[in-house]
């Protein structure tokens, strides 16, 4: 679990990267179980930590009819199924504060999403529980600024922490990275994670349906490692194009493999 390899990541001992990883949103138990085993049977034979991702429910949407979820619960399970058939911690991102406890009971991390990484009440909710808290730098915040959500969750007594950079906001379509922020956010004592997939966003189309640069996932995976990140953040799936959640941004699963081979490599070269 998470719990057990996270000292070895925050002070710099584990060889490889850690992986975060899975589709953007719960879309069914097949498919989530067939994400992972495929994304378990390539970071085993790599060695590399893996941590499955999925929403249990979108949020954050442009339209009123975009894909929310299939039911909290439903999914909560599902991902509760994942983690216990394949012995891998999960993460799913809450929303509110008295969502933490409830997702607490089925996954290992508790994510705040970018644009709540401010909410004092959200991130104490999350500490409260115990579980590892993973914290979105807002698109709007500096790195430095990142400190003081670090800062409340220690507060609340938990130093079970992750920061994870996903852009800044330029312009009003369009996201742009900025790599100093990675070792800067280091600084707080924490892992950094690279979410290589949301950084690649362009929020806010006319159509209502947000954008992406999927073809650049690689060109940031390979910055982030060569600077010296903790971890990545990919949103996989066997079908993008038809995912019901941020399909434009995703990484094909039958690319994951290639992609994570030339990351080892480079990691390899720079320890």
């Amino acid at each position: 679990m998470i719990q057990q390899y996270l000292p070895a990541i925050k002070h710099r001992e584990s060889t490889h990267f850690f992986l975060m990883a899975g589709p953007c949103a719960i879309e069914g138990e097949e498919i989530a179980l067939r994400i992972a085993e495929r994304i378990v049977e390539i970071t085993d034979r790599h060695g590399i930590p893996f941590i499955f991702k999925g929403s249990y429910r979108k949020a954050n949407r442009s339209r009123s009819d975009s894909f929310t979820g299939i039911g909290d619960e439903k999914a909560l399970k599902i991902l509760e199924k994942v983690g216990k058939t394949f012995g891998l911690p999960t993460v799913t991102d809450i929303h509110e504060s008295q969502e933490a406890a409830v997702a607490a009971a089925y996954v290992d991390v508790l994510q705040i999403p970018a644009f709540l990484c401010r909410q004092t009440e959200l991130l104490v909710a999350a500490a409260e529980t115990g579980k590892v808290v993973n914290i979105k730098k807002g698109q709007f915040l500096s790195a430095a600024s990142m400190k003081f959500a670090v800062d409340k969750v220690k507060d609340a007594g938990n130093d079970k922490i992750l920061l994870t950079d996903r852009g800044n906001t330029f312009g009003y379509q369009d996201l742009i990275v900025d790599f100093r922020g990675l070792p800067e956010m280091q600084t707080f004592n924490v892992p950094t994670v690279m979410d290589c997939t949301h950084s690649l966003q362009q929020p806010n189309q006319i159509s209502g349906v947000t954008g992406g640069k999927p073809e650049l996932i690689e060109t940031i995976a390979k910055a982030a490692i060569a600077v010296g990140a903790d971890g990545l953040f990919i949103e996989t799936h066997p079908d993008p194009a038809n995912a019901k959640s941020d399909g434009a941004n995703m990484l094909h699963l039958d690319l994951l493999e290639g992609l994570l081979e030339k990351l080892v490599r480079i990691r390899e070269a720079i320890l």
